[in-house]
């Protein structure tokens, strides 16, 4: 019997291309390959051109490559895995999850429930094709359990990430994923994306790492809220430049 292959794979960082992220892609990949990770994918807001870009050069760094986005959908947030265009934004969620399927990706619904977060309600979520089980980022893990508790009731593969905004986050929980090596995928080095995403698909998953510091994720919050309530107050001052601008990209 051929041994799987473990790969450990952070699904949700951002990187500055997130008007609320803060690193290049190449200090994320660069960290992510220090620390042990297989790789990451860029899941900015409604961006991927970084995360393309991430996905293009993570093998310089070691890494396989895997792009994404995190799509802001009309009735919260959800995670396109293995996409390389951007649905649109604003767009009901399972019309957002069927887009993401046309795409060739997966559609990951990310902190669910979680309403302060853009977390997607129950109701809303007829089908996706994993759910983010542990999301690192939350203050208590009550919002992780009623989340792993949806997913296994509903079969949905889970995963874990960090959802990280800042350098030191990233990696701090992520997904180890188990592929069956086979003719043509025989070693780590000849196994890509796809072959990940499959993975996942068929639910060979396993969840590791911690949350983040409640400290850390304090801060990450409130500089998140500060730079949303500055865009909101200079967006609507006309003889004011908008602030960040990057949150004025279509």
């Amino acid at each position: 019997m051929t041994s799987q292959i473990p790969f450990a794979i952070d699904f949700h960082v951002h990187s500055d291309d997130s008007y609320d992220g803060h690193e290049p892609i190449e200090l994320v990949l660069e960290h992510a390959a220090d620390i042990g990770l297989d790789g990451v994918v860029i899941t900015d807001h409604d961006e991927i051109d970084e995360s393309i870009r991430a996905a293009e050069i993570a093998p310089e760094y070691g890494l396989v490559g895997i792009p994404g986005v995190e799509i802001s959908t009309k009735h919260g947030h959800l995670l396109a895995i293995g996409v390389e265009e951007r649905p649109d934004p604003g767009q009901p969620f399972m019309e957002t999850v069927e887009t993401v399927r046309e795409l060739d990706g997966i559609a990951v619904v990310p902190h669910p429930f979680q309403r302060s977060r853009h977390g997607v309600r129950k109701r809303r979520i007829q089908d996706a094709d994993a759910i983010e089980t542990y999301n690192s980022m939350l203050f208590t893990g009550y919002r992780n359990r009623r989340a792993r508790t949806f997913a296994r009731r509903r079969e949905y593969p889970e995963i874990g990430a960090s959802d990280a905004h800042y350098l030191p986050n990233v990696g701090k929980a992520y997904t180890e994923i188990l592929v069956e090596p086979d003719a043509t995928n025989r070693t780590k080095a000849e196994i890509d994306g796809d072959d990940l995403v499959e993975a996942i698909l068929e639910g060979r998953t396993q969840i590791r790492g911690k949350r983040t510091p409640v400290h850390k994720s304090t801060v990450q919050y409130t500089k998140g809220a500060v730079r949303k309530s500055t865009y909101l107050l200079t967006s609507r001052a006309p003889l004011l430049p908008t602030v960040p601008a990057s949150m004025d990209r279509p």
